[in-house]
């Protein structure tokens, strides 16, 4: 018969009683949380020069150490150009595939190799036009072939878009160039139709750790005919993913925007950290907040992770999304 060591029953209790003595509110997590982070002065210009001690980082409100700083980084870029052509976007189509054409190519040509493009256009139904691919000539000639419909499911692309982000490694990114209208927003998942709204767009994306620069696109200048709704809704997910919303004409302010996403994400900082002594709450929502010491400079960064929680570590959202290259999603 196997016998426990005598001493093994005192371990035992001496291990209880170490437990014991152990805050239940908080927990070590071992899985690394990554940022990316820019920053800008008062004048809105980006500053790229700043070290790893400029930096502070805090989770649930518990200032944590940070391990890994990279300043200009180079970690690979998958990028998610989402297109709108629905109605309302149908004249200003070409100029803003061309548009996107030329933000493409000097995005691969300024890259690595490991950069990659996926793109999506969304009306009534999405599409996946492209795989993730660092092949110009391809997204160039599926840019082309692009063509419009009736309906604006917008945030079903995100949400769908964010689901084909997840699982790539690096930085990810969602380029979003609509009007900011949506009219037909639901997806079916299981044969059971979903709704979804801008929250549940905002934690897919979160979810997928992606940042999200929504290009709206204004070809009306006054206020009359624009959706103010959308555009704020694009605004707030915007912010809490790390980007920030473009309100260009067509034309040369479009070309010009693209030109500031690129800088923009070559001149990204990279931080991250292990999760140490963080006040858990019922929520799995974690809350970050990133700083700079000098209080001059701004910065954007996402504004939090899904996370450990009190009694489990689950994350929320619906199985895996997987899309087919080149086949709507129609609503049922």
């Amino acid at each position: 018969m196997f016998r426990l060591p005598n001493s093994l029953p005192y371990l035992l209790a001496a291990a209880a009683a170490l437990l014991a003595q152990q805050p239940t509110v908080f927990r070590a997590d071992v899985s690394l949380v990554h940022v990316i982070a820019t920053v800008k002065n008062k004048s809105g210009q980006l500053v790229g020069a700043l070290s790893k001690d400029d930096f502070e980082i805090y989770d649930n409100g518990a200032p944590q150490e940070i391990k890994f700083f990279e300043r200009q980084t180079d970690q690979p870029l998958s990028v998610a150009l989402l297109i709108d052509v629905s109605g309302s976007t149908a004249k200003d189509l070409k100029f803003e595939t061309d548009s996107a054409s030329r933000f493409l190519k000097a995005l691969l040509a300024e890259g690595k190799l490991e950069d990659r493009v996926s793109i999506f256009k969304f009306d009534d139904s999405i599409t996946r036009v492209t795989p993730f691919t660092h092949d110009f000539a391809l997204l160039d000639a599926r840019l082309k072939k692009i063509t419009g419909s009736a309906g604006t499911s917008l945030y079903d692309a995100i949400y769908l878009a964010a689901g084909e982000l997840e699982p790539r490694q690096g930085r990810k990114v969602m380029v979003i160039v609509s009007d900011g209208g949506n009219t037909t927003s639901h997806y079916d998942t299981h044969q059971a139709t979903s709704h979804y709204d801008t929250h549940q767009a905002l934690q897919a994306a979160q979810l997928a750790d992606t940042v999200i620069y929504p290009v709206v696109v204004m070809p009306i200048t006054s206020d009359a005919g624009r959706n103010i709704g959308g555009e704020n809704a694009l605004t707030f997910m915007a912010e809490r993913t790390g980007g920030r919303t473009f309100l260009p004409n067509l034309g040369k302010q479009l070309d010009k925007v693209f030109d500031q996403i690129i800088t923009e994400l070559r001149t990204e900082y990279y931080i991250g950290f292990y999760p140490h002594d963080v006040p858990l709450t019922k929520e799995p929502f974690h809350t970050l907040t990133v700083r700079v010491k000098n209080p001059e400079l701004q910065v954007s960064a996402r504004n939090g992770y899904y996370g450990e929680a009190e009694g489990n570590s689950g994350k929320p959202g619906d199985p895996a999304i997987s899309l087919v290259p080149g086949q709507p999603r129609k609503k049922r």
